[in-house]
């Protein structure tokens, strides 16, 4: 049997799936080839089965390092209810669980050993990994190697070093959902990576909607609080920048989500049940201050659908399984573009139609810079570096910003920052207008007023190209003294005329374009010259002082019909909105679906019908009690997906059930009875 039908045989049983996704077949077929991997795959594609499967034909142990150990339970019940021997070690154990856990590793009773990259500079593992046959390291998160990345961690560092410690180096496949080309190159860099494969497949999420909110801080809870009362029957994560915000957000839902609904209890109307008749909880805060039992607790009831929605910090949420989150709220604007994309993409992991609502307002913007000046030190980088790092920092935000403000498709704006230069939408419409996004943002629907801003465009790309010069007192320039050029605070400085005594001492006061915007505010000057680089029509150069130059876009600025738009602050009021936005039922190319949260989508796309609904809903409850009984999240036992595609087949076969989607031989053992009856039960 070739290495290909092999990998698809285990495909089909471990994880009932006919075919791999796109860009899993060359990843899967380089790693059993013996080749290093780096798989940059948006998140819910499948990067777990890139390395799963070939762990499984392996001989050997495959050692998997995730960053999180309080995500590798979860991991490791669902492949163990795929049929596939994993396990996990770290320090909710004790050293007798560890070393039992160690042993069949070693006698190869484990196919998969989760561990987090601290555990790799420990004695034991080290001792361990030297004496035990490892056929593959995967290391997942793999941004969080690279200094250049939104989610840097030391821990990461000594990864490299482990692997070139090891007596027979192993493949290694790094994965990762959010990775720039220079964060790529560090990757391959910093884990030694030999002659990668490199697979990057396309980053636009097209089962979710996008929308950007102005919102003052002060009317945040009241719009989070509505959404979530608008969807009873949904799980979402709200994402805060404090552990204040997330406390006293969480106590402002529980405390208002019910009056909303118009019942008592936390479930709109729903069952009560909680212990003493108390209402249950509609969300629980998690943050990095809570004690770890605290944190597990939260994590456990909203995986196990015991909390609809969890308010958190970015502490929460890295490599998440929970398949059927609905939508993700932040509260405030992340760090970077990939953060975001990393975040809002927890939101339909399972391919079904899911909401990415950002809002935000410019104290956002205050409290990010703060918080990125103040709040990063590493002791193995020299000062010099770590300046160099809050400098990237600086422009990754300034992508985040560009987000907020842009009047492009928002889904394009996303793919595009990341290199991906294909259209998320058609072309046209079919009427020789613009094509809607497919998977629908607030931008392509049109929900917001601009500004044109050529004018200052044109200012500020002159300003680039004046300042590299010097000029004498009438005015003209000497083409012999060429300057570097200036960053981005000094070109504004200088447009606006300052009087700052570096600006004079240094001549720039007989510069051409100097007071050329002098009555334009200076948050307007910034947000325009921020948004031009983020555009291409500016190139913010790296290292310890950032000097602003051309980008690839520059000579439009020219062109005698060069318009420029910026979004307007306020947003426009529409009829029959709240906030002015759309309807939180509305889902771009998807259509609208109602408050059951299902996305009660046939195969073929069109609405499920009444007793399609009663059936899923059944489906859902029968798939609560069983994970209950077990102590698992609900997801782990089916997907909503795998639900889904049983109303639309109705199985009563075991051959029938196996045709449902994510049904392996394993799934079908352990559950398919249960399920199987509850559809016959129906007619």
């Amino acid at each position: 049997m070739t290495d290909n039908a092999a990998a698809l045989g285990a495909l089909k049983q471990y994880f009932g799936y006919d075919s791999f996704r796109p860009g899993q077949s060359g990843i899967v077929d380089a790693l059993l080839g013996g080749r290093d991997v780096l798989g940059v795959m948006p998140t819910g594609a499948g990067k777990s089965v890139c390395y799963q499967i070939p762990a499984m034909l392996m001989d050997g142990v495959t050692v998997v390092v995730s960053p999180l150990i309080s995500l590798m339970r979860d991991q490791v019940d669902g492949l163990n209810d795929a049929g596939i021997p994993a396990a996990f070690i770290n320090t909710t154990q004790t050293p007798d669980e560890q070393g039992m856990v160690l042993s069949q590793a070693a006698h190869g009773e484990v196919k998969l050993l989760y561990v987090a990259p601290e555990r790799l500079e420990t004695q034991r593992f080290q001792s361990f990994a030297a004496h035990t046959s490892i056929a593959l390291v995967a290391v997942d998160e793999a941004h969080c190697v690279s200094q250049w990345g939104q989610d840097f961690r030391s821990s990461y560092l000594g990864i490299g070093d482990f692997i070139a410690g090891l007596p027979v180096r192993p493949v290694v496949g790094a994965f990762t959902a959010t990775a720039t080309e220079r964060v790529r190159r560090d990757i391959v860099a910093m884990l030694g990576l030999r002659d990668p494969a490199v697979t990057v497949t396309g980053f636009d999420r097209e089962n979710l909607y996008f929308d950007v909110i102005k919102l003052e801080t002060k009317y945040k809870a009241a719009w989070v609080a509505r959404y979530v009362a608008e969807h009873p029957d949904e799980s979402g994560i709200v994402y805060c920048a404090t552990r204040k915000e997330t406390e006293a957000l969480a106590e402002a839902l529980n405390r208002t989500v019910p009056t909303l609904r118009g019942g008592a209890n936390g479930r709109g109307g729903a069952a009560d049940d909680s212990a003493g008749g108390q209402s249950a909880p509609i969300a629980v805060a998690y943050h990095g201050g809570m004690s770890p039992d605290v944190r597990e607790r939260a994590q456990r009831d909203f995986v196990t659908d015991a909390v609809p929605v969890v308010v958190a910090t970015n502490a929460f949420g890295m490599g998440i399984d929970k398949s059927n989150v609905r939508y993700v709220i932040h509260h405030n604007m992340p760090e970077s573009i990939e953060a975001y994309y990393q975040e809002a993409g927890r939101a339909g992991r399972d391919g079904l139609p899911s909401r990415c609502t950002l809002l935000w307002n410019e104290s956002d913007i205050v409290t990010r810079r703060r918080l990125l000046d103040n709040d990063y030190e590493n002791d193995r980088l020299s000062p010099e570096e770590q300046e160099i790092v809050r400098m990237s920092k600086r422009r990754l935000l300034d992508g985040m910003v560009g987000y907020c403000r842009t009047t492009d498709c928002l889904h394009v704006y996303m793919t595009r920052y990341f290199g991906e230069t294909t259209p998320a939408g058609d072309g046209t419409d079919g009427t020789g207008g613009p094509a809607k996004c497919k998977g629908g943002c607030a931008n392509c629907d049109g929900t917001f007023e601009t500004i044109d801003v050529s004018d200052v465009a044109r200012a500020v790309s002159r300003c680039v190209h004046d300042v590299m010069y010097d000029y004498d007192e009438s005015g003209r320039p000497s083409r012999t003294a060429v300057r570097q050029g200036l960053g981005s605070g000094k070109i504004v400085a200088v447009l606006r005329g300052s009087q700052a005594q570096d600006v004079i001492d240094r001549g720039f006061d007989r510069c051409p374009s100097y007071g050329r915007l002098k009555d334009v505010p200076q948050a307007r000057v910034r947000d325009v010259l921020s948004q031009m680089a983020t555009d291409g029509f500016l190139f913010i150069s790296e290292g310890r002082l950032p000097i602003v130059g051309f980008g690839r876009r520059a000579a439009e600025t020219v062109a005698p019909d060069f318009h420029y738009e910026i979004k307007r602050i306020e947003r426009p009021k529409a009829a029959g909105t709240s906030n002015g936005r759309k309807s939180a039922g509305t889902f771009g190319a998807y259509g609208a679906y109602g408050q059951s949260g299902a996305a009660a989508l046939s195969d073929g796309g069109e609405p499920a019908t009444e007793a399609d609904e009663a059936l899923f809903r059944k489906l859902r409850e029968l798939r609560l009690e069983i994970a209950r009984e077990a102590g698992k999240p609900p997801y782990i036992v089916f997907t909503d997906k795998a639900l889904r595609d049983m109303v639309r087949l109705k199985p009563t076969t075991p051959e029938a059930f196996l045709e449902v989607n994510g049904v392996g031989e394993s799934k079908l053992r352990l559950y398919g009875d249960r399920f199987m009856e509850a559809i016959a039960a129906e007619g």
